[in-house]
């Protein structure tokens, strides 16, 4: 199987190596990451500037893959278009640097460059861990290929789209795995008001993850219950039911 690896965090980023060393495991992967961090990038693409690309070298001196200067949903493009010798059977995107639950997953990268495989009708899964004050990644890894193989043993259709998150080491082994949907509240966002040297006023984005909700199972709600959570997406942004509706309102 051939995997292509790549996330938000920068081609250097130790969630990558370690889900990486647990993904050679299943296949033959290829790296191709961003050159810096991306994270709260969405989807954005390289219109105006080029792609700057450069083979870099792991900690051993071996081959760790493509570096690009550029989004998560580039790297993809650039791995399946040209850096690959074939398109790839999986891509995976991560593992991230905190979860992308809730109505945050339409500002990650992380998911972006997932849905950009999707595009290419290859089965795609992001992967993240939440936030933590210390990070476990080789072990959160291990639980991320397993979550990766259970999803691939069914057999997906081509171009199913996944995001799995992982609950913070903090919370202790993982309870289990829930497959719930995405969350679509708000929570944990504000901004901070502060004075520059210089007397003008600027504000700095702040994000509390939240560690108890309540209300419906989500991936967020069911993530800090200390569960691995998977949820099936997919990019159509149509409003179905409303359709026909619409489409018989006076338009002339």
């Amino acid at each position: 199987m051939r995997i292509l690896l790549t996330n938000d965090d920068g081609v250097f980023a130790p969630g990558l190596r370690a889900l990486r060393k647990e993904l050679a495991k299943l296949g033959e992967v290829t790296v191709v990451a961003p050159a810096l961090e991306q994270s709260g990038v969405a989807h954005t693409i390289t219109l105006l500037n080029p792609l700057v690309v450069k083979e870099v070298e792991d900690e051993d001196a071996s081959t760790l893959g493509w570096m690009v200067e550029g989004s998560p949903a580039d790297c993809v493009k650039l791995g399946v278009y040209e850096l690959m010798p074939r398109p790839p059977d999986l891509v995976v995107s991560g593992m991230n640097s905190g979860a992308n639950a809730g109505i945050n997953v339409l500002y990650s990268g992380t998911v972006a460059a997932a849905i950009e495989g999707s595009f290419f009708k290859i089965t795609s899964i992001a992967v993240s861990l939440e936030l933590s004050e210390h990070f476990d990644y080789p072990h959160a890894a291990k639980h991320a290929a397993r979550v990766i193989e259970r999803i691939l043993s069914h057999k997906p259709p081509a171009g199913s789209l996944f995001n799995v998150n992982l609950p913070a080491h903090s919370r202790g082994e993982p309870k289990g795995i829930r497959v719930v949907p995405m969350g679509i509240g708000r929570y944990g966002e504000g901004f901070e008001r502060r004075i520059d040297p210089r007397g003008r006023t600027y504000y700095w984005l702040t994000y509390n993850p939240p560690y108890h909700l309540e209300g419906p199972e989500t991936d967020v709600t069911s993530l800090c219950e200390g569960y691995i959570t998977v949820t099936p997406l997919q990019f159509d942004l149509t409003d179905h039911d409303k359709v026909p509706r619409i489409a018989d309102w006076t338009w002339d």
